[in-house]
């Protein structure tokens, strides 16, 4: 068994708590980031503000992604749905 293998097994555990955590509390972590995003956003003074929301949105889909990592749903095949409507031909 290799250190990469031990490693992943020694994590494993730890990953499933930290995942529970996040499913038990995912409001708290999705306001705040809301919080922190409006604070950063109003301290550039609106400069970046396409960004930072870009980001905020980025962090609460990788939130909820491993917050339900274990629930059957309509994401369970591993694919991201698009962003927008798909393009017109």
């Amino acid at each position: 068994m290799g250190l990469l293998d031990n490693f992943k097994a020694k994590l494993g555990p730890a990953k499933d708590k930290v995942s529970g955590l996040a499913q038990q509390h995912e409001g708290k972590i999705q306001h705040g980031l809301e919080k922190a995003a409006h604070t950063v956003d109003r301290g550039t003074k609106g400069k970046y503000s396409d960004r930072i929301q870009s980001g905020t949105g980025k962090a609460k889909e990788a939130v909820d992604r491993f917050a339900h990592k274990n629930d059957p749903g309509p994401d369970a095949g591993g694919t991201t749905p698009p962003a927008g409507p798909p393009p017109a031909s």
